[in-house]
Formats: C-alpha cells, structure tokens, sequence
C-alpha cells in the first residue's frame, strides 16, 4: 500500500499540534464548503462572497498579524492555511492573501493607532474587503514609474489615476491606494480610499482565462479626496508596496504547493486507476518518471518554504529569500500541473478534473507579486552584486 507523499517524506510530522488544528480546519472547510461551489463560481466568474463570513471564521484573513481580532499565528501556520486554501483554488487562497498580506499588513505595520483600530477587526470578521492598489497599465514590474498622482490641499490629498488588475476590487469597500506625492519614487505614500470616497470607481473586467473564481477589477481615482487621516504615516517610498509584496510573496510561495499537491494526488489516483494494455498506467517507467519529478518539487518546495518559515517568526527573512521561495515553488507548481494534465491525457482538460483549473490559475501567479523573470533577476542581482535591471 502506497504512503501519502508527504506522509512518505515526514513532512506533515514537521507541524506542531496547533499547526496541523489549523491545517485540519481550513483543509475541510475549503474541501466540503467551497469545493462544491466552486465550478459554478469559475463558470460565472464570480467569487462566492457568501462564504466570506465561513472564510473569516476560519482566522485566515491577518492570520499573521497580532492583535485587533487576528489570529497571530505563526509563519508555518499561516502557511498552512494558504496551502489548503490554493489546494482547492488559487482564487481562494487570492482572497485571504490579499486581505491579509496586502491591505490588513500596511495599516498594521504603517498605520496609526486610530486607523488599525478602525479598520483591522471589521477586516478580520470579513465585514470589510480590501483591495491592494499599486500595479498600473503602464507600470507593472517597474512601480517607480507609476503615474498616479497624490496632490496636497487642505485637510488633505486629492488623487488622480488607474490601477490595473486589482484582486477584490470591485467588492472591496477599502482600497490600499500607492500614489506619488511628488515626482520620483521617494514621494510614493499610502492612501486608504474608502467605497463611497468623490471620484473613486472599481470597474469590474471581464472575460478571464484564469482565476475566474476571483473577482479583478480596477480603481480609477478622478479627483479623488482623501482626509490626512486615512493617509498611512509610517512609510514613505517604495519601501510601503514591497514590504506588503513579500508578506503575500511568502503566503503564494506556501498557497501554490497546495496546487501542486492537487494536481499530484490527481494524476497518482488516476495512473493507479487507467488501464491501458492490460494494466494500470502507474506501472509505465515514463509515467512514473513524471510522478517522481512532481514529488520531488513538492518535497524541497516543502522544505523551503518551511525553513523561510522558521527564519520569518525569528524575524530575519530578507526579500531575495522570498524571492527564491516564490520564484521555484510557482515554477515547480505550473510544472507539476502541466505534466499531471499529461498523465490524464484527454481527461486532464476535463473540469471533472481540478488539474486544468489550477493549470490556468497558475499561469496568472506565475506573473503577480512578481514575474519569475523579474524574480530571476533579484535573486541575480543578489548572487552578483550586478544591477541587471537597468
């Protein structure tokens, strides 16, 4: 009888009890509350928002954080839930990373007092969706260019732009809003936009081949008005969006194994059930073959991700680290769903089948919080000590 392959590699034995209370958790509510949904949510291109308050529940929304209603759990923890949220769905796991790494993480590391305590436990319930805003149509991998502009007038700013491909905006009643205040990226400031806020909109966009069961959008700002209280006071500069691009790099680094694994115990059930000339496909060399290449990068995938973990509650994680880790398990994710697809031949692109699905989930997580070039060149950066960028 065969072992599980994290069981086989004493993966799972590396959790504490309060990690695998966790896991477990969040492993059923996103097998046996949001799976039987999701195929509808992907057909119509929506996101279940009924489920947001079973979601909340669960403490995965600022799982990381500590204090104003969040759970404050730990880096493994936290990375726990990411992985058995994306094991059904990257929209899924999308959803919690956003709110968490990318809107709740800025005003706690950033914010005043006030606004953590106005927003983070009406955050943390789900009763209020945030939305990150910082890539624009001309500015993607270069944020420094961004063109949104923050203009200065009394009892605040008035901001003028777009931001493209937004996770959760066209719910979100509270958008994170990256803005210059000047011309360089050194005046870069972050801005708290609230629904019903003069001049702020959230077009949904239509017509996605991947993370249908997510809702994208974009904020456009046209003579926007925001008090100087809901201007984040605690950075200024590029150090703001990328700071809250590693928290959610790390979360992704974990969430996409969750995808891996999917697409893996797929392909291992089918392989052990096709019959082809007289006995099961899991008996071919070449099928095998691509069974041990996916365990193998699901098991130093693991292995990375739980030592970067170890390095995060110490508090000495580096960006270039989560670099690698995002770069190499998205890469060993969209690998394992292409050859899982293989193992299933026809069947793979079947919807009766999760592995097409993550398959085109993947091509987008390949690109967000950093394409794996632009990742490449960091980590080379790193390595050399050579700017490659310009």
């Amino acid at each position: 009888m065969a072992q599980h392959l994290l069981d086989l590699f004493a993966i799972e034995s590396l959790w504490t009890e309060e990690q695998r209370l966790v896991r477990d958790s969040v492993r059923r509510f996103a097998r046996e509350r949001y799976a039987p949904v999701l195929q509808k949510a992907w057909d119509d291109e929506r996101f279940p928002d009924e489920l947001v308050p079973e979601i909340a529940q669960l403490g995965v929304l600022g799982a990381q954080l500590h204090g104003y209603g969040c759970a404050g759990m730990d880096a493994a923890g936290y990375g726990l839930t990411m992985r058995e949220l994306e094991y059904v769905d990257s929209g899924l796991r999308s959803f919690a990373s956003v709110q968490g790494a990318l809107c709740m993480y800025p005003i706690h590391a950033f914010g005043s007092e006030e606004q953590r305590e106005r927003f983070l436990p009406r955050m943390a319930r789900g009763e209020l969706i945030g939305c990150f805003g910082l890539t624009e149509p001309d500015s993607g991998s270069d944020p420094g260019s961004m063109r949104t502009r923050a203009k200065k007038v009394d009892g605040g700013y008035v901001l003028d732009g777009a931001k493209m491909w937004i996770t959760n905006a066209p719910v979100a009643g509270i958008a994170v809003v990256w803005a210059k205040t000047g011309e360089d990226a050194s005046s870069i400031r972050g801005f708290l936009v609230e629904r019903g806020f003069a001049g702020f909109s959230t077009p949904r966009m239509h017509g996605k081949h991947s993370l249908r069961a997510s809702w994208t959008g974009e904020i456009a700002l046209e003579g926007c008005f925001v008090p100087d209280a809901n201007v984040l006071p605690g950075v200024q500069g590029l150090k703001g969006p990328l700071s809250c691009l590693t928290q959610a790099r790390f979360g992704i680094a974990w969430g996409v194994l969750g995808a891996a694994l999917s697409c893996f115990d797929t392909a291992v059930a089918y392989s052990q059930e096709r019959k082809q000339f007289g006995k099961p496909i899991a008996g071919f060399q070449l099928t095998q073959q691509k069974l041990v290449e996916m365990a193998s990068g699901i098991i130093n995938g693991h292995l990375l991700v739980n030592h970067l973990s170890g390095l995060k509650d110490r508090g000495t994680l580096t960006p270039t680290q989560v670099s690698l880790a995002k770069r190499d398990c998205v890469r060993t994710a969209i690998e394992t769903a292409r050859s899982a697809r293989t193992v299933l031949g026809a069947n793979g692109i079947m919807a009766d089948y999760p592995v097409m699905r993550h398959a085109q989930n993947l091509e987008s997580v390949l690109t967000y919080e950093g394409t794996h070039e632009v990742h490449t060149l960091a980590l080379g950066r790193a390595i050399t000590g050579v700017d490659a960028f310009s």
